[in-house]
């Protein structure tokens, strides 16, 4: 639009520069509302991140945080034990059910006497313990949060022995009594609540649909951490669980032949990257390490041989000897 005059390009052109600076001004004060909105939102987020009880794993003393209570835990647990249980085939093999059952319970009394003596007496309401063993060629074994216990009959050709099958219980048993249920699912709750936030956040800030794609990428780093830490509560298991079965009265040395077996069988995991168990060459030079210190609570069973005494009783032949009286 043109102007008449130099006075009326003037005010024109005063009216174009003074709507320019109200837009970038009301512009960049939007912006800095949701930027302090962003602020606050995740400074609520690490605030919630960082509640929850601080507790002491046992065995190794390792501090974690843990956001979920042992009710909603142990909730969770019952109904997916039930519902695999209910379609579960029991093993009809009787010895090897009384195999399992026996170990099983000689790792549940030496781990509650533990318990019991190393200030965690509070736990052992939170353990209800069962043994199973079920018809499955997988060779594999879990122990659910209270000490639900399931061993598949795919394992036994791998436990030759007792000591062998304590080492894998063993194991089981210390993901519950660690926690490391609880301690997976406050980090899962608190990494959600953090990838729903980024993504609101940025949808907020830049645009609808960039958050998605972000959330998407947060989701799967996380995914990756979430492996190497999984991988720690496996070694950690590890550890406990050989210090669990010596205190039991088994040999821990045990673990080393079962998981070169485990190598050899065919059932071993040589790439670790994406995996959330160790390899079996990065778990057998762990256990080697830890080897000491667990052998320190092995008492070996002591053989008593009763020896019997044949005392041979030597009978006396007494000649008696008729004296003869001379008379005289």
């Amino acid at each position: 639009m043109g102007c008449k005059n130099m006075a009326d390009c003037f005010v024109l052109r005063s009216f174009y520069i003074n709507f320019a600076v109200e837009k970038n001004i009301t512009y960049l004060s939007i912006t800095m509302r949701k930027i302090k909105s962003f602020i606050i939102v995740l400074a609520a987020a690490l605030t919630f991140a960082a509640c929850g009880t601080t507790e002491t794993v046992p065995v190794t003393g390792r501090k974690h945080n843990i956001s979920v209570s042992d009710e909603q835990v142990l909730s969770l647990a019952n109904q997916e034990y039930q519902k695999y249980m209910s379609t579960a085939k029991k093993s009809t093999n009787a010895t090897q059910t009384a195999m399992v059952e026996r170990v099983g319970r000689n790792l549940a009394s030496a781990v509650e006497t533990y318990l019991k003596n190393n200030g965690y007496t509070s736990e052992l309401k939170n353990l209800n313990w069962e043994f199973n063993l079920v018809q499955d060629k997988q060779v594999n074994a879990f122990c659910m949060p209270g000490g639900k216990i399931v061993v598949y009959e795919g394992l036994l050709p791998y436990t030759k022995n007792d000591a062998q099958l304590a080492i894998v219980l063993g194991h089981e048993i210390a993901h519950a009594v660690a926690k490391h249920s609880a301690e997976q699912l406050s980090k899962q709750q608190n990494q959600q609540i953090g990838t729903s936030i980024l993504g609101s956040v940025l949808n907020s800030t830049v645009g609808n649909g960039v958050g998605d794609v972000a959330s998407q990428v947060a989701g799967t780093y996380f995914s990756f951490r979430n492996l190497k830490y999984s991988r720690d509560n496996e070694s950690e298991a590890d550890h406990i669980g050989l210090i669990f079965a010596a205190m039991a009265g088994y040999d821990p040395r045990e673990a080393i032949p079962f998981w070169k077996s485990m190598q050899q069988g065919g059932s071993s995991n040589t790439n670790d990257l994406f995996s959330d168990h160790p390899s079996d060459a990065k778990r057998i030079a762990a256990l080697e390490k830890e080897m000491p210190e667990a052998l320190k609570y092995y008492k070996a069973p002591t053989t008593t041989s009763t020896t019997k005494k044949t005392t041979t009783t030597k009978k006396k032949s007494s000649s008696t000897k008729k004296k003869t009286t001379r008379r005289k």
